[in-house]
């Protein structure tokens, strides 16, 4: 018998290209949580963003294969990749201490994408019956969603309008309990590639709160490189809390989600997502589309000036919709 040992002279070669392989594994995440954190996402990285919480997850696999091999300088850099990543995605994931006032008046909204007047009327009435929503903003809303809507009931519930149904992709619209003043719509930046989408928005007169200015908000999506501008300008329309308007509540189809730069900024102006600030933050909304293997992502936000406070919030489906309904039940100050 004929014992053979590896010659030492091979098995650096071997350290090496297992340590080359770890690194594969983890300077691409790496790079991602960089681009996260400091917010350069453009291009193509627009869109790969939306799946950081996934490249969260897969982070930890290099940092586990580095320990294992005792690789430490990389298992050093997949460590810090996961420290990154826990950064940006973990507090969407735990309750925030500040949940805005506790008092004043409770309300609850909600918001949905129709899905090109696909979602199925009755079934969006029947959240709005269930979760007792007081106010509803609807997306890709269509005259054909305007009047399933109306026959199934949402008058009895929601009897106050602030309508701008179109054919395709770009209409929206308000519903509430209580009535309107200064009721209108207005079109976003279409990047002069398409129309742009067209957004209700009113001053809602909630009795012992007083007028709170909603809109149903559904920036253009950034689904190619030239519509990229457009989206980023739809993000900065917004109305900014701190620049002292009064009370405002954004419900809608964002296109984004919070690991966008342009997102985060607007929220930096003085709101809070009610989804991650009660600890929803990770519950996809949009996705699977279309059959396609694409992981939900979290697209659908209800945002609210830090005057308003947010009890809870809770995501539900809408048959014949591929985006997710968002309730939440939020405190508006009391009216001086």
């Amino acid at each position: 018998m004929t014992i053979t040992t590896t010659p030492s002279e091979v098995r650096p070669g071997r350290r090496v290209r297992r340590t080359a392989l770890l690194l594969l594994l983890t300077l691409p995440g790496l790079a991602w949580a960089a681009v996260r954190l400091l917010g350069w996402e453009e291009g193509p990285l627009v869109q790969l963003m939306a799946f950081t919480p996934y490249a969260a997850v897969w982070s930890f696999v290099p940092l586990l294969a580095a320990l294992l091999s005792r690789k430490w300088l990389v298992a050093a850099l997949a460590a810090a990749t996961v420290v990154m990543f826990a950064a940006a995605v973990l507090p969407r994931a735990l309750p925030d201490r500040d949940k805005g006032p506790a008092t004043g008046v409770p309300v609850s909204v909600m918001t949905v994408n129709m899905f090109i007047g696909a979602a199925d009327p009755a079934a969006v009435v029947r959240l709005v019956r269930e979760n007792d929503v007081a106010i509803l903003a609807v997306q890709e809303f269509t005259p054909e969603s305007a009047a399933g809507l109306q026959a199934a009931g949402i008058d009895a519930l929601l009897p106050h309008h602030a309508l701008a149904d179109e054919i395709g992709t770009t209409g929206s619209g308000l519903y509430s309990r209580f009535p309107l003043t200064g009721q209108a719509s207005r079109r976003g930046d279409g990047g002069g590639l398409q129309d742009g989408n067209l957004q209700a928005y009113a001053t809602i007169q909630v009795p012992g709160a007083g007028g709170v200015f909603v809109e149903s908000a559904h920036p253009l999506a950034p689904y190619a490189l030239r519509a990229e501008n457009a989206w980023r300008a739809d993000l900065d329309s917004y109305p900014h809390p701190d620049r002292g308007s009064g009370p405002t509540m954004l419900l809608g189809d964002f296109n984004s989600t919070l690991d966008h730069q342009p997102l985060r900024e607007l929220i930096a102006h003085g709101y809070r997502d009610a989804a991650a600030t009660t600890g929803h933050g990770l519950i996809g909304t949009w996705g699977p589309y279309a059959g396609l293997p694409i992981p939900p992502v979290t697209l659908d936000h209800i945002l609210v000036d830090k005057r308003i406070g947010v009890r809870d919030t809770e995501v539900h489906d809408v048959e014949g919709s591929d985006h997710r309904a968002v309730v939440a039940t939020v405190t508006l100050p009391t009216a001086s």
